[in-house]
């Protein structure tokens, strides 16, 4: 019997932080199905910013790490990440390519484009397309964003709000184009000894 090739998934992620798009990037590669194999790769948090590793090794994900990923901007660093997932894509040949929130989602989707990735998706876990910047850096940043989702396979968005912000109001992709998928959380944590951890907050508030 043939043994069935699995589907190779690269995900990228801006930086491992705190925060909703960590827990989304690192449900994905934990549980896909058995049909997949997954790479995690992702920056590391700014000075201030909680680091968020310990979720990834609390469900034995092993990312690779770009120090290079950096939230701002920037020439020589930008460069030097584009370098680093384009050698990844070539090692790891990945089928999909899947990145996650802005700055991954520039640098990964340029790197698999110029690598002929078949698939390229995106998740916007938030944009900066209002009350962020002056009108000349978000006509830009819209831009750049309209060519990247004209190239990209498909773009999910988290919310059906975002994706009426995305398709309507700011007209980077077509709605045809815009999957919504909602964020999903392990909430197992908050279900097991439930009355006993109840009880024990009841009385620390006391």
């Amino acid at each position: 019997m043939v043994e069935k090739k699995k589907i190779k998934v690269l995900r990228i992620i801006n930086r491992f932080n705190i925060g909703g798009p960590t827990f989304n990037a690192t449900f994905l590669t934990r549980f896909m199905s058995d049909d997949f194999e997954t790479l995690l790769v992702g920056g590391l948090p700014e000075e201030g910013e909680a680091n968020s590793l310990h979720i990834l090794k609390e469900y034995g994900v092993e990312p690779l790490l770009i120090p290079e990923m950096k939230r701002e901007p920037n020439f020589k660093s930008d460069r030097l990440a584009l370098k680093k997932i384009k050698n990844i894509i070539e090692e790891f040949n990945p089928d999909i390519v899947h990145t996650h929130a802005s700055k991954a989602g520039a640098i990964g989707r340029k790197a698999a484009f110029s690598c002929n990735v078949p698939i390229v998706v995106h998740t916007f876990h938030g944009h900066v397309f209002h009350s962020y910047f002056g009108k000349i850096k978000t006509t830009l940043f819209k831009n750049i964003e309209r060519y990247l989702a004209k190239r990209s396979t498909g773009i999910v968005a988290i919310s059906n709000l975002q994706k009426k912000e995305l398709s309507e109001d700011h007209k980077i992709t077509s709605k045809e184009k815009i999957e919504v998928i909602p964020l999903g959380f392990d909430l197992k944590k908050f279900q097991e000894n439930h009355k006993a951890n109840r009880k024990k907050f009841v009385l620390n508030i006391i």
